[in-house]
């Protein structure tokens, strides 16, 4: 069976993103350096097992398209991560003065969402 090793999204700031994931979720940062291609930086952050590479060009401001990314061909529309505890996730995310919305139970877990400062959003799952 195949699994999915990582997922590589364009941020304007990778290090920023890399500590609010490592604050919310504990993940660690696994690599951080210059992009593959000599042009931009890269921050890998995650467990063991799978992580998000954060990538930045070379000139810190990549482009962002206007429009929701749910009606945009290839556009990011969340990453999901699951957690233990939901509520105290939730508490955690709120304490940083982010905003969540988008709460549902259904089968079979919960789920919440929230805006990342750099536009990304998270859906965070929890199937205990």
């Amino acid at each position: 069976m195949a699994q999915l090793e990582h997922v590589n999204v364009t941020v304007a700031d990778p290090q920023g993103m890399a500590a609010l994931l490592g604050e919310l979720f504990g993940w660690k940062v696994r690599w951080e350096g210059a992009a593959l291609s000599g042009a931009g930086y890269t921050v890998h952050v995650g467990t063991k097992d799978t992580y998000v590479a954060l990538y930045t060009g070379s000139d810190g401001d990549p482009v962002t398209p206007s429009g929701t990314s749910y009606n945009r061909i290839a556009g990011l529309n969340h990453i999901g991560v699951i957690v233990d505890d939901l509520d105290a996730t939730e508490m955690k995310v709120m304490a940083l003065g982010l905003k969540t919305h988008s709460h549902a139970d259904y089968e079979p877990g919960r789920r919440f969402y929230f805006d990342t400062p750099y536009d990304i959003e998270i859906e965070v799952i929890s199937y205990t």
